[in-house]
């Protein structure tokens, strides 16, 4: 068992504990907190793990000491920014990877998303996310619960309606062509990336091929609010948030937004790309 996954289980165990000291349900404490009663269990079993906010409010609810909190707090920031083995943190179930992704993204008003190798989450078709995370699971021998992390990935997506929150997406032109699912799913694909460009809370751009770059197209990041940035490579999730740090991914986010194409443009890119996929099909 991974570090990670022990801290989360050790994290899940005293929280669990908090609660039943209060002689209060699972359902209670999540009636309590408006969460859905399925969060509760996947903290208390290291399903997913617990925020910073979800420690003070959990503690709030069962008034737990403040002495205890506060290492309860350290414990949660702890987990936050631990540089694990993907391969380990997979091992925990592709689904709950999803569930503390999309608790992130409940708190998060303003997304800065670049990824230079596959469509971005929050834009995937499910027959798309089917075959990505099919990938995942063979490369870091994932739990098999590709169905259950399709439907919270599906859930994730339900954000993008939110008003209240702005989206600005990029990818480069290349990530439309790679064939990481068959024809069909990448037609449905990038069907789905032009009904998104059409949102207005959303920033859509794709950086084509003539684009003269600012910089090599490395890792991806996803920049929070502006507070955190996180960066995956193929061995660890790295968690940043040192403002030198943040302003960095900043700056670069902005460097790629000036050579990306945006709007009716971004469209055209796309469009074209459908236009060549149907053309190989024809027989």
């Amino acid at each position: 068992m991974s570090g990670f996954q022990q801290a989360r289980i050790d994290l899940g165990a005293q929280l669990k504990h908090l609660r039943e000291a209060a002689q209060l349900s699972g359902k209670d404490l999540a009636a309590r907190l408006s969460w859905q009663a399925s969060k509760v269990s996947r903290i208390e079993n290291a399903r997913q793990s617990a925020t910073e906010d979800d420690v003070v409010v959990w503690a709030q609810a069962v008034e737990a000491d403040p002495d205890i909190v506060d290492d309860l707090i350290a414990q949660a920031v702890s987990l936050m920014e631990r540089q694990d083995s993907w391969r380990q943190r997979h091992r925990s179930g592709l689904a709950a990877l999803q569930e503390d992704v999309r608790d992130l993204e409940s708190r998060t008003r303003l997304f800065r998303v670049f990824e230079p190798g596959v469509v971005i989450g929050l834009l995937q078709t499910a027959e798309y996310a089917r075959n990505i995370f099919s990938k995942v699971r063979r490369l870091y021998g994932a739990a098999d619960d590709i169905d259950a992390a399709i439907r919270v990935r599906m859930r994730r997506q339900e954000i993008l309606y939110d008003s209240a929150r702005r989206f600005r997406f990029l990818m480069p032109e290349a990530v439309l062509r790679y064939r990481l699912a068959p024809d069909d799913v990448m037609r449905g694909q990038l069907d789905r990336l032009l009904a998104v460009t059409t949102l207005p809370n959303v920033e859509f751009g794709v950086i084509p091929f003539s684009a003269q770059l600012p910089s090599a197209l490395l890792n991806g990041f996803w920049i929070y609010n502006e507070a955190m940035v996180g960066v995956s490579t193929r061995t660890k999730d790295l968690v940043l948030r040192e403002p030198e740090d943040v302003a960095f991914y900043e700056s670069a986010f902005e460097d790629l937004c000036e050579v990306a194409a945006f709007r009716e443009e971004a469209r055209e890119v796309i469009v074209g790309v459908l236009v060549e996929f149907a053309q190989q099909s024809t027989p």
